[in-house]
């Protein structure tokens, strides 16, 4: 593929190349808001902050004008058509009830400008515009309102703009993630139309502007898919690791760990690693545990959420990082950190040697009700002794982990006694004794089976007509995991070409944050146009495919 097609099915534009700018600094007289810092962990912000990157602006240009078609049998249930050249809309005066539909080419995280002119008797009245980002057709093609979603319904992309004086180049100063952008002439006067010149997009993110290249037997299906899979991470790449960048856009711990194991397999900034970790560190809350996310603007603050699992993961991503980078010296530093996080979660495993939830706490796992994440919880804090005792031993600190090799014998035997169900070859979670992919998936990763043990579980439970099944990429991800951990590479690899292979046929340019291959439309909060079509958690083909060797 010649680089300019690369480019564009990465949703680059190879027109103008890329130029760096930094955020403007915060004020210093700012207050600072609930949950903000304490002195005792100053200097963690403050070696966050020294590592906040400069972002690579990329100009692009639409490539056509589009229109949505309904389409039932699509997975998202329209596709895009042409309208015709986009050198046409430079030509065309809009008036009161006009509009058009600009199609970028692929995905983006950045900004808007225009020129917009006034043609006619005279330039009477502001020009008053609608605009509708859409990083999916769903977006443009249907009404957003009534909004339906648990969410706030500022976080849609739909701006309602004046512009008073014409001629004027506009760039509209709130960042959007899109492909496809709506615009709707909502009134002027009798008097005159407008006309748009010199529209662009303004893409930006701290990646790298290219990507190391594949092996040259890589299929080409496995490609598209690493595309992708890398154009998410990019498009999430920006002065942290955000999980969305068209919703919530801040730093989550469980979106970290996979959004790190991805960068360093492609983009390979380990400083943004670093300074997400610090952030992470910089806010705890008043018992030591750190909060789920972070918030970078106007400064950095902590998030008010909480997720066991996600705190239980923040070790392992530390030891990845060391492990990546040799910054023994950052481990040391972020020890403490960690190893409070399987304090406070490990108060929770019984007399049995169980994890016992204790009610009140958010255990993410996946988005799913019906998931019982008994065992899987299990799994992650037994995954999270085992990753930080290496830690501990990589840092020259066994010393602090003295107790943990007990710990870990006793959690692997109470979980074969408890969640074994040797006559179905598989393991089970809660009274219902639920047979899951996450329990399969988290108690393999944990080592609680043997190797013959979980491929059979594996095995065995995916062709279960009942099993829960994962709703997210972020659960898929370590259902690929555990395949490889035991030895079912096909598996993972039918799994990856089915699962985000069936997420590019649908027609993503960077993967979603939800995706059920039965319910494609499927929300985690009640409208799907609240939905993040770009998610930190999805990036993980890349990681496979690239650092797995699964290719």
């Amino acid at each position: 593929m010649k680089r300019r097609d690369l480019l564009l099915a990465a949703g680059l534009s190879p027109l103008v190349p890329a130029r760096a700018f930094a955020d403007a600094p915060r004020p210093p007289a700012d207050p600072a808001p609930p949950g903000a810092a304490a002195s005792d962990t100053s200097h963690l912000v403050a070696v966050a902050e020294s590592l906040k990157p400069a972002l690579r602006e990329t100009l692009q240009l639409p490539l056509s004008l589009v229109r949505p078609v309904a389409a039932p049998s699509a997975a998202l249930r329209w596709r895009m058509e042409s309208e015709g050249p986009v050198e046409a809309l430079a030509g065309r005066v809009l008036k009161k009830g006009d509009a058009f539909t600009l199609d970028f080419g692929g995905h983006r995280t950045g900004y808007l400008s225009f020129r917009l002119v006034g043609v006619g008797r005279g330039v009477d009245a502001p020009a008053r515009l609608r605009f509708t980002f859409g990083e999916v057709p769903t977006d443009v093609a249907e009404p957003l309102y009534p909004y339906k979603g648990g969410l706030s319904s500022a976080w849609l992309q739909d701006e309602v703009v004046n512009v008073d004086f014409l001629p004027q180049d506009v760039r509209l100063p709130r960042r959007y993630a899109f492909r496809y952008v709506k615009v709707e002439v909502l009134d002027t006067s009798p008097n005159f139309g407008v006309q748009f010149r010199d529209v662009r997009a303004h893409a930006v993110t701290s990646a790298d502007a290219a990507l190391p290249p594949l092996p040259a037997g890589v299929p080409e299906d496995l490609r598209r898919i690493d595309e992708v899979a890398a154009a998410t991470l990019r498009d999430c790449m920006q002065t942290t690791f955000e999980d969305g960048p068209r919703r919530d856009q801040r730093l989550w711990t469980g979106d970290l760990r996979v959004q790190a194991l991805t960068n360093y397999a492609t983009f390979n900034n380990t400083a943004l690693v670093k300074r997400s970790l610090y952030l992470l560190a910089a806010f705890p809350r008043e018992d030591g545990s750190i909060p789920a996310c972070v918030f970078e603007k106007p400064f950095p603050f902590q998030g008010h959420e909480y997720i066991a699992d996600y705190a239980v993961l923040y070790g392992v991503a530390v030891l990845e990082y060391v492990r990546a980078t040799g910054d023994a010296a950052a481990g040391r530093e972020l020890w403490p950190t960690v190893k409070r996080q399987l304090e406070l979660v490990g108060r929770h495993v019984n007399a049995d040697g169980l994890f016992a939830d204790p009610g009140g706490v958010w255990i993410f796992i996946d988005w799913n009700a019906a998931l019982d994440r008994t065992a899987s919880m299990h799994g992650v804090l037994l995954y999270g002794y085992r990753q930080v005792l290496e830690l501990a031993r990589l840092l020259g600190l066994e010393a602090e982990a003295a107790a943990y090799p007990e710990r870990i014998a006793r959690m692997t035997a109470a979980a074969r006694g408890a969640f074994h169900d040797p006559a179905r070859q598989v393991f089970v979670s809660g009274p219902k004794r639920q047979v899951s992919m996450a329990t399969q998936a988290w108690l393999t990763i944990a080592g609680v089976p043997s190797k013959a043990e979980a491929a059979a579980a594996l095995s065995a439970a995916s062709r279960m007509p009942d099993v829960v099944r994962a709703r997210t990429p972020y659960l898929n991800h370590y259902v690929v995991d555990a395949l490889l951990l035991c030895g079912l590479r096909r598996e993972a690899l039918e799994l990856v070409r089915a699962y985000w292979g069936g997420m590019v046929a649908a027609g993503a340019d960077t993967f979603w944050e939800a995706y059920s291959p039965e319910e494609p439309l499927l929300s985690p909060y009640g409208d799907r146009h609240i939905n993040s079509y770009c998610h930190a958690w999805s990036c993980t083909p890349s990681y496979f495919i690239r650092g797995r060797g699964l290719a």
